[in-house]
């Protein structure tokens, strides 16, 4: 196992401490969850989808809203299009169009797939929309190229949904852009 595999399993690990914390997505609830990084993940914690990407970003909306703490799974990265109704014109934008109202704070989990190791996923599962999700929403977009960038940004991303005072730079959620190819 790579260290950057390693530390997305510890990331997993850490954010499921919290007992309010959801994993929300397609395979999540299976033995290899997650190219295996949700094995320390409590499977009460991990909430199975259909392959309907705009319905999980939709649910990890009515979590949070609810109180949880959700991170939707997003295992290609490509198929993030298809959610981008419910992350542009809800998530980001509710905070604004309920006046302050409400506020709900989720984490984007989106993989870019590989192209380098074995198995090449092709060309509909290996684009990066990081840059282009990053021009339409307000909250943080953010490539994780190292071990060490998946650490501090997992961190800083779970503190702010445990504390509300500290979202300061996570005013609504956070998307973190994770690539097979360092794993």
């Amino acid at each position: 196992m790579s260290a950057y595999k390693d530390a997305l399993t510890a990331a997993m690990t850490a954010f499921a401490l919290d007992p309010k914390a959801r994993i929300i997505g397609y395979g999540t609830a299976q033995p290899s969850r997650g190219g295996g990084t949700f094995a320390g993940v409590p499977v009460e914690q991990c909430i199975e989808t259909p392959v309907a990407e705009n319905l999980m970003v939709g649910l990890g909306i009515g979590l949070a809203l609810a109180g949880l703490k959700p991170l939707v799974y997003i295992e290609r990265a490509d198929f993030m299009l298809n959610a981008l109704d419910a992350i542009v014109n809800h998530l980001a934008a509710m905070r604004t169009i309920s006046r302050g109202e409400f506020r709900p704070t989720l984490l984007l989990r989106i993989v870019v797939g590989n192209t380098q190791k074995p198995l090449f996923t092709g060309p509909t599962h290996t684009q990066d929309f990081a840059a282009a999700l990053d021009s339409m929403v307000s909250f943080p977009v953010v490539s994780l190229r190292d071990e060490q960038q998946v650490t501090n940004w997992y961190a800083a991303a779970v503190q702010g949904l445990k504390d509300p005072e500290v979202l300061g730079m996570y005013p609504h959620s956070t998307a973190l852009f994770e690539y097979k190819d360092l794993m």
